[in-house]
């Protein structure tokens, strides 16, 4: 993926924004925005949080999503935005290498960014990354799924599509996997895009391995909700149990967990997404820095089962504000 350039046109008019933005906006100058890659489910619920926080604050946030989910059309879109003079941004970075050139762009003209949902690579003008913690939530989730099997048995992985937080779940994945002699990953299926083609390869994995599989793991959305799908109606139809966990809370899927058709899901924060890199932004607005060697915060992850299945959104509602609550003196100072 290419790095994003300035056109010429662009270039001037951030140069004749440069002396009004200065070397970063103050409180009264903050405009606000927050930028997804595209239409998506998750991103659909992470703008919950963004809501409240306007609701909640009075601060008004514009809300974008891009046309397709590429480098080039973020850095079209999101240096438009900067042009037209927002100075603080929630971003979703739709590749995690190739924002490095959109972000340092917008960092030499004082704009202020903080990541949610992935994080950019290392060395990053991205002042915070707000969301999961994408191995260690695979790595809880198989935890999971190998007690639910009785710590053994053979494991379907399945994966969403290729990317940075596709390849640290399957890592999480295997290193779980890799800690029980009795347990063993026998195919593992990926490139999972969406939920009509989920199913598909995912019932072919179970036909290839029918009488050998124990359990199955998914760590992407889509193939969540496929599977969850797919074993209620395996199961009704009298199919030999496999227990399952994946992530999210599609409707589907905590339609199946009630119904004991899956074991459980992990429960993501995307309220907490989007709430908190705005409260950081805000507080960043006005004058406050980040603490050193301070910079992933975990907006955590819950497993849900039938036994907390009708309590996790409290939980998970009391893990966002705790979260609010630390965030200065834990990772903002002034």
């Amino acid at each position: 993926m290419k790095h994003f350039k300035f056109t010429a046109k662009a270039t001037l008019m951030g140069l004749a924004l440069a002396t009004a933005w200065g070397a970063a906006a103050t409180a009264e100058e903050a405009r606000f925005a927050w930028y997804a890659s595209t239409v998506h489910p998750y991103f659909d619920e992470v703008q919950t949080g963004v809501d409240a926080f306007s609701e909640k604050t009075g601060i008004e946030v514009v809300k974008r999503l891009g046309q397709d989910w590429t480098q080039d059309n973020q850095n079209e879109n999101v240096s438009a935005m900067a042009a037209q003079g927002f100075t603080h941004f929630s971003i979703f970075p739709s590749d995690v290498a190739g924002a490095q050139g959109l972000y340092e762009e917008l960092a030499e003209r004082g704009v202020t960014i903080v990541d949610f949902g992935q994080a950019t690579q290392d060395p990053t003008p991205a002042s915070f990354y707000v969301g999961t913690q994408a191995k260690e939530a695979a790595m809880q989730a198989t935890e999971a799924l190998i007690g639910a099997m009785g710590g053994s048995g053979n494991i379907i992985n399945i994966l969403e599509v290729p990317g940075e937080n596709t390849r640290l779940r399957d890592e999480g994945v295997q290193e779980v996997v890799a800690r029980y002699p009795d347990v063993q990953i026998i195919q593992t299926v990926g490139d999972l895009a969406t939920i009509e083609g989920s199913v598909e390869k995912v019932q072919n994995a179970i036909a290839a391995n029918l009488g050998n599989i124990d359990g199955m793991i998914a760590t992407g959305y889509t193939p969540t909700v496929a599977v969850a799908e797919l074993l209620t109606e395996y199961h009704e139809q009298g199919g030999e149990k496999i227990h399952f966990f994946g992530i999210d809370t599609d409707a589907v899927v905590m339609d199946a967990i009630r119904d004991g058709h899956i074991d459980g899901t992990l429960a993501q924060n995307p309220y907490g997404h989007g709430y908190i890199p705005l409260e950081i932004l805000r507080l960043m607005s006005e004058g406050y820095t980040p603490v050193e060697g301070t910079h992933a915060i975990d907006a955590g992850v819950l497993t849900v089962t039938a036994d907390n299945i009708d309590t996790y959104e409290g939980e998970i509602s009391t893990l966002t504000q705790g979260i609010i609550d630390s965030l200065v003196g834990t990772y903002l100072t002034k």
